[in-house]
């Protein structure tokens, strides 16, 4: 079986990447790509590294041309966009996948206060499936309406979740400090990521109210809730720095463990183990030589990899998780292409499978 599959605002980097994974998806057609301001130029006009590879053309987004080429729609709108375009596209039967922050938050209080809008669609809420496939894979297998996680949650979350779902660690003290490169601020241009001010530079640019907050705190608190009585909120304080990088996330999260808890590096690897063991895209990395002994971004640029370790500082009851993956592919359309599998029954890493370059 062969799907159809569209691309709305396919000139932003998510949109774009998920455009050319796509292109080499042995069971999908990229039969519709938009954008609103190149209409009738050549997709590779703007990306050239896929020249020769994909003659596509931009075109209108319209919902009954959705309808009419598409089996499936990625979403890489702005935040605060898609909420319109769902519901039409749900009516007339066309699966969604949507890259931003509009469907992520099951709060319109939140909603409004992370991303300064108002949620005109809260009744679509419930429908809507966080899209991390390690965690809710057989809620992505029914649904219709995926919200992709923000990068940066998604890098938090993939090393936290077996130490909440364990109940490990102390779930009101987690730090998340969290260093991303310039793609992740989208390809619009700023001042901000004007070549001249952005490179040579660790730049601290949201040490406290960070939108991702709330991403991190909602799916911890449901994880530890999950299967329990506890109905303590999980609280995150997360801390952002745009480095020198063009790709790439590594997310630092410092925890806490009870001073009678008997935590050993060994239960910490069977911990790991048996959440990631079966996992596909999840790597354990904690090595004790050579030169990447824990994660980092270099390794898994281009990839749809996210690799975790950890250590422990034993005098502070302290355990250092660090978490590593490219923000443009598991942090969004990869993932994104990941979820698409999964509702489609193809197997999960069909045109994933990809490595880094190195070096």
């Amino acid at each position: 079986m062969t799907i159809n599959v569209g691309i709305v605002a396919a000139s932003g980097y998510a949109g774009g990447e998920a455009v050319r994974l796509l292109s080499f998806h042995p069971r999908v057609n990229v039969s519709y790509i938009t954008s609103r301001r190149l209409i009738g130029k050549y997709f590779h006009s703007i990306y050239p590294n896929v020249r020769k590879i994909t003659d596509l053309k931009f075109e209108e987004y319209n919902v009954n041309t959705a309808k009419e080429k598409c089996d499936i729609i990625f979403l890489a709108v702005p935040h605060g966009v898609s909420q319109s375009y769902v519901p039409e596209l749900l009516e007339v039967g066309v699966k969604v996948i949507d890259l931003s922050a509009d469907f992520r938050l099951k709060d319109t209080m939140l909603y409004k206060k992370y991303y300064k809008k108002e949620h005109n669609h809260p009744e679509l809420f419930e429908r809507a499936v966080y899209g991390l496939p390690e965690i809710y894979r057989k809620k992505i297998q029914k649904a219709d309406l995926i919200a992709v996680p923000g990068c940066q949650a998604a890098s938090a979350l993939y090393g936290l979740y077996p130490l909440i779902k364990e109940n490990l660690i102390d779930e009101d003290k987690i730090i998340v400090d969290s260093k991303t490169g310039s793609s992740g601020s989208g390809a619009s241009i700023s001042e901000a990521s004007h070549h001249p001010i952005r490179a040579n530079s660790i730049r601290p640019y949201k040490m406290t109210g960070h939108r991702h907050t709330a991403e991190i705190e909602q799916e911890l608190t449901f994880l530890k809730s999950e299967g329990s009585s506890s109905s303590n909120k999980v609280k995150v304080g997360f801390s952002a720095h745009a480095v020198n990088l063009v790709r790439g996330i590594l997310s630092t999260s410092h925890v806490f463990y009870p001073n009678d808890a008997d935590l050993s590096e060994g239960l910490l690897y069977r911990t790991y183990r048996k959440y990631f063991d079966e996992e596909p895209f999840i790597r354990l990395i904690n090595q004790k030589t050579g030169v990447f002994r824990l994660p980092d971004p270099k390794i898994i640029i281009g990839t749809n990899y996210c690799d975790v370790g950890f250590q422990i500082d034993a005098r502070l009851k302290r355990i250092v998780v660090l978490s590593a993956l490219d923000n443009l592919i598991k942090g969004t359309a990869g993932n994104a292409v990941q979820c698409m599998n999964i509702i489609c029954d193809f197997p999960e890493t069909t045109g994933l499978e990809l490595p880094g370059f190195f070096p």
